[in-house]
């Protein structure tokens, strides 16, 4: 549901692993632009390509370049100068050229290419639209691109889809829809392939006859949430051909197998629950023509797929508070995993016998690591030296019942100077979706809560990071145990965890703290309006009056699938609107913040609560970020939000005098 996909809701920094010491200080709310993110990686046979991004504090934005290292370590080559943010990087076949993606200051996309003999990366002549995908044929000659033209300024908006807008892409139109195109490299042209649809996820067959890709050609995407998967001749004046349709997934994956005779795709779950993400992996052979779904009895889901060999795939798979790589077997279904431990990875990728993942842990950020049978080997460094400065809060996993007795996993951070028996003012501190997880990671290019635990604790805050039904990682039933019922056993679960760290005497029941960001936040109004023992409250990017969101945001598949439209289940409706409805029990200050153009969840869900609490006298205080999208991105912004989410905690809570 609400949540940006895997730069944090609020905080992009992260933190140095160690406990306190002399040699060890607390966050500051400089580190969040001094620290830098590493993102996806693409693996040739001896190199790994990886982007990383950091904050440029002079132009007040977020700067990327690419680069390179090797799987037996101690290289870190930089390809490209810092500048706007990159990401998909790809070797060619022949490993002569390095790919990317490049966002344009009107917020579109760019490919650019590096060749490694020398020079600067360049993008590509006679390329004017807006690229969201691409992949290289084999023999390098070639690039097939998913792109749009994009909506053109100043005109006017002509809509006519069901699903109209998204964030950070604005009102979606005609223009917004993409098609695939062939580009010569040798004569610097582009060809269209194909017309009329919104085709994504391209990809070449290993011997560069075909193109498979997903698309919803024959199926209206916007009401059944359905995907096609099609294959295409890698040719202009070609027809597509249809080879099997189904349920959107989550994150969207096409791959072919080394021999050509397969495609493995990701799949997803009817629209009613859709939104609880469950993404499994299915097979579809060329010869029969059919399709088999690989990881039914696996009941988790799986993010990224990468295949080496025509036996296995790679994947990554969320699991109870982890994300971990896992090699999936092609003839039964059959999962390894590839690492253990408590590590959250993020992207992941192969080539022959090497496989590498970006990850992250408890004590350290994300890194590029190869995978190995001894576990992970950690191949690149950029934020050791700033982490070796500060001293984290532990990490402790917990357990408890929530109020109907359903067994509700989470964890808890403390100071690092954190002295038994004595209770602390907690934070209760909600991740969103509600699909996702509060896993063990301190990653810093998606939305991350954990990163803000860790700066409430570096501040003398317990905080408690609850998985409640409707998140993933427990499968199938207990993601899927809310839907159509918000704000209900999510609530009992949360409010579990507060019951178990007061009687455990760890956190003080006098000064308890409530927040999140997206689902976060309609959770937080949630809270509040059930229970009134919390001191303070922060709704990030919030909602408390679902009936006003129809239309406003970009859910209305989800919604006229898993609840109907208000019109035809108007009682449900109020139901879960309740905050708003019974703002009245509300005591509890709250501050309320958001992207002033945020179509994931509008700031007019803020907004809402915020006029109802000061209508009622309740303290309260609204932060609009302009410019900003579901995630705030601005360093400056950055920095402020945590700066003010903190004030907010300390001005009700409290953390001196303990």
């Amino acid at each position: 549901m609400r949540i940006t996909l895997l730069t944090i809701a609020c905080g992009a920094g992260l933190f140095a692993a160690g406990t306190a010491g002399a040699s060890k200080r607390a966050l500051d709310a400089s580190d969040f632009e001094r620290l830098l993110s590493v993102d996806g990686v693409a693996c040739s046979a001896d190199w790994i390509l990886y982007t990383v991004e950091g904050s440029d504090v002079a132009a007040d934005e977020r700067n990327g370049s690419v680069w390179m290292t090797g799987f037996q370590g101690g290289t870190d080559l930089r390809l490209t100068a810092a500048g706007e943010s990159t990401s998909d990087p790809k070797f060619s076949p022949d490993g002569r050229y390095v790919s990317f993606l490049s966002e344009r200051k009107d917020e579109t996309k760019s490919l650019h290419l590096l060749d490694r003999r020398g020079g600067e990366a360049q993008p590509l002549d006679g390329i004017a639209g807006d690229v969201s995908e691409y992949a290289w044929s084999p023999d390098g000659v070639r690039l097939v691109i998913s792109m749009s033209e994009g909506t053109k300024s100043g005109q006017p908006i002509v809509i006519d889809r069901l699903h109209f807008k998204e964030d950070r892409d604005g009102y979606l139109t005609a223009a917004d829809r993409k098609q695939l195109y062939l580009f010569d490299l040798a004569t610097n042209t582009l060809t269209p392939l194909t017309s009329h649809a919104n085709d994504t996820a391209p990809v070449f067959s290993p011997d560069g006859r075909h193109i498979a890709f997903l698309s919803n050609r024959t199926t209206d995407e916007d009401r059944t949430g359905k995907l096609e998967l099609d294959v295409i001749e890698a040719r202009a004046g070609a027809a597509p051909r249809k080879l099997t349709e189904f349920f959107a997934p989550n994150k969207p994956a096409l791959r072919w197998t080394p021999d050509g005779t397969r495609l493995l795709y990701t799949s997803g779950l009817e629209p009613r629950l859709n939104a609880y993400i469950q993404d499994r992996l299915s097979v579809f052979s060329l010869a029969d023509g059919k399709s088999r779904l690989l990881t039914e009895r696996l009941d988790r889901a799986l993010m990224g797929i990468s295949t080496a060999s025509d036996d296995s795939v790679e994947a990554i798979v969320e699991d109870d508070g982890v994300e971990l790589p896992v090699s999936v077997r092609l003839d039964t279904g059959e999962t390894q995993r590839l690492a253990t431990g408590k590590w959250s990875a993020t992207s992941i990728c192969s080539a022959g016998k090497h496989v590498a993942v970006v990850a992250s842990n408890d004590s350290s950020p994300p890194e590029v690591y190869a995978v190995e049978p001894a576990g992970l080997r950690k191949l690149t460094h950029h934020n050791d030296a700033e982490m070796a400065e500060l001293a984290l809060g532990g990490v402790e996993d917990i357990s408890f019942p929530s109020r109907d007795g359903t067994i509700i996993h989470g964890m808890m951070v403390k100071p690092a100077d954190y002295h038994a028996g004595q209770p602390y003012p907690a934070i209760l501190w909600i991740h969103g979706g509600p699909n996702g997880q509060d896993s063990h990671g301190l990653s810093i290019d998606a939305y991350s809560p954990e990163l803000e635990r860790q700066w409430f604790a570096a501040h003398g805050y317990v905080v408690l990071a609850v998985n409640y039904r409707g998140s993933s990682g427990r499968g199938g039933a207990f993601a899927q145990a809310i839907a159509a019922d918000w704000g209900h056993k999510e609530v009992a679960d949360v409010l579990g965890a507060v019951d178990y760290a007061v009687h455990e005497k760890i956190a003080d029941p006098h000064r308890l703290g409530v927040g999140g960001w997206s689902y976060g936040g309609i959770l937080t109004d949630y809270i509040i309006a059930s229970d009134t023992r919390f001191k303070a409250a922060i709704s990030g990017a919030g909602s408390g009056n679902q009936i006003s969101m129809y239309g406003a945001d970009e859910y209305i598949l989800q919604y006229n699938a898993e609840m109907q439209p208000p019109w035809a289940a108007t009682p449900l409706w109020l139901k879960v609107s309740y905050p708003f409805f019974h703002a009245d029990r509300i005591k509890t200050p709250t501050l309320f913040l958001g992207g002033g153009k945020d179509f994931n969840v509008p700031i007019a869900g803020g907004e809402q609560m915020y006029a109802a609490l000061r209508t009622l006298g309740v303290p309260t205080q609204l932060i609009v970020y302009p410019g900003q999208y579901h995630v705030l991105t601005r360093p400056s912004y950055i920095k402020d939000c945590m700066q003010r989410y903190l004030a907010w905690f300390d001005r009700y809570l409290g953390t001196t005098g303990r």
